[in-house]
């Protein structure tokens, strides 16, 4: 299962870009891969990582701005098509690892 998070944040005042980088660098050290700009992608084993994980995320929200999470599935993922561009090298890696556990 994956858990993407989508964000909108104001970055006009300073205290507002220290908020979004705070944000952006808990998601990354919580092992948040950007898919795009302000798109967040992990990897969950199962409901009860979710559960966790998205504790851990409302516990680190800034005051202000606009924060959404979508859980979804591996094959959903794997179904998401490329209008322009291709998918990052960290994103074939872990499809690739993926498809060797099966």
């Amino acid at each position: 299962m994956r858990i993407m998070v989508f964000f909108d944040l104001p970055v006009v005042e300073r205290e507002d870009r220290k908020r979004y980088n705070k944000f952006r660098k808990f998601l990354l050290n919580d092992g948040y891969d950007m898919v795009q700009f302000s798109v967040y992608c992990r990897l969950v084993n199962g409901e009860d990582a979710i559960e966790k994980h998205v504790n851990r995320l409302n516990a680190n929200l800034p005051p202000v701005g606009s924060i959404r999470f979508l859980q979804i599935t591996d094959k959903q993922y794997g179904k998401m098509k490329f209008l322009v561009g291709s998918p990052k090298k960290k994103e074939k890696m872990a499809n690739t690892e993926q498809m060797s556990l099966f």
